[in-house]
């Protein structure tokens, strides 16, 4: 028997499956994770650890919850944990959106949010981010939304947003504002610690990019007690795995692999930004450990032409608002030294 596409929630019928790229052993520039490698001290956890596999995890990651807390000086009942930063938002919009609810998404920014709010029955209101990618504060307050979602720094461009707008914004926007720090080790500053000056604050990070704990899967959120006590209710119970929160718990102790990280990152962010312009790319500003950049030559020959030598990046060309652009990885020195030679090489054969 053959069903029809009708069976299918109606909200979810025009989804796609997310990238997932067939892999050979290529150098990943594509996925935003830290290049230093594994993070050591969850490395040193699981190596040692041992588990009682016939135990439940504690249901809602305390442990992990009052770890957090005492890092941004929080208490335990503002924190939310959970497996990644995607179940936080799935978490949120489950919390906070009923049937039809309009919520509002920039345009461009992560590609998924788009997906979470129509998981959970709600309507995708796009507002344009401005020419130099910021948010347009009179567009997103007008929008007359339940829920308004914003990266900061943005993926794809890379950028972080202004903090006068997001206060703005917070204070002017009759609904919840979620701020997506995924990226936040990479910036400065930081609305985590803030969470209880404001009654509609939601913030969200995750373990799987500076940390280097993308295969443990660990997010968490943060928010005033209120808000936060909500979400708990909608979070399904043991959904964080008792060894990811424990490595997650080490990782937080070794803070020096994280100034490390973000030092490298600060170190040649710059230097590849440089590579890339004298390629002839149009490079954007960024926060983070990733840089956009407008391609000199078609973009989807300019990533299959990487793939093809062995670097992954990833291609944002057909998309509104990133056209031709592509987006890369900050390596190491020796990794961007292989990236910018692979470019020279693709574009060379272009011409």
């Amino acid at each position: 028997m053959t069903f029809p596409e009708n069976l299918m929630r109606e909200t979810t019928r025009d989804f796609q499956i997310y990238y997932n790229p067939e892999l050979h052993g290529e150098i990943r520039l594509d996925t935003n994770t830290n290049v230093l490698g594994s993070n050591p001290a969850a490395t040193r956890y699981l190596a040692d650890g041992k588990w009682d596999l016939n135990g439940y995890p504690n249901t809602y990651s305390n442990g992990l919850r009052s770890a957090l807390a005492e890092l941004y000086g929080l208490e335990t009942e503002n924190l939310l944990a959970g497996n990644g930063s995607d179940e936080m938002l799935d978490v949120a919009f489950k919390t906070f959106t009923n049937w039809g609810d309009r919520c509002v998404v920039p345009v461009p920014s992560y590609t998924l949010y788009d997906y979470f709010v129509k998981l959970n029955g709600g309507t995708t209101v796009e507002s344009d981010l401005t020419e130099d990618f910021q948010l347009d504060v009179d567009d997103i307050v007008r929008s007359g939304a339940k829920v308004v979602i914003m990266p900061s720094p943005n993926n794809p461009t890379g950028n972080c947003f202004r903090r006068k707008d997001v206060e703005d914004i917070l204070s002017r926007f009759d609904g919840v504002v979620i701020v997506d720090e995924a990226y936040g080790e990479y910036a400065e500053g930081s609305m985590m610690g803030r969470v209880e000056e404001f009654d509609n604050l939601v913030v969200m990070r995750t373990f799987s990019k500076a940390y280097a704990m993308a295969a443990m899967r660990v997010g968490y959120a943060a928010a005033n007690k209120r808000l936060m006590d909500m979400m708990l209710r909608i979070k399904i119970p043991y959904s964080l795995n008792m060894v990811s929160e424990g490595a997650a718990i080490a990782a937080l102790k070794d803070q020096d692999f994280i100034r490390r990280s973000v030092a490298m990152v600060r170190e040649q962010r710059p230097l590849l930004d440089a590579g890339l312009r004298k390629l002839g790319f149009e490079t954007f500003p960024s926060d983070s450990n990733f840089i956009m950049a407008r391609s000199p030559i078609d973009h989807k020959v300019l990533v299959d032409g990487l793939k093809a030598r062995g670097v992954l990046i990833r291609d944002f060309g057909a998309k509104r608002r990133t056209e031709n652009c592509v987006r890369t990885t900050v390596g190491t020195a020796e990794l961007n030294a292989i990236l910018l030679e692979k470019a020279a090489e693709v574009i060379e054969s272009c011409r």
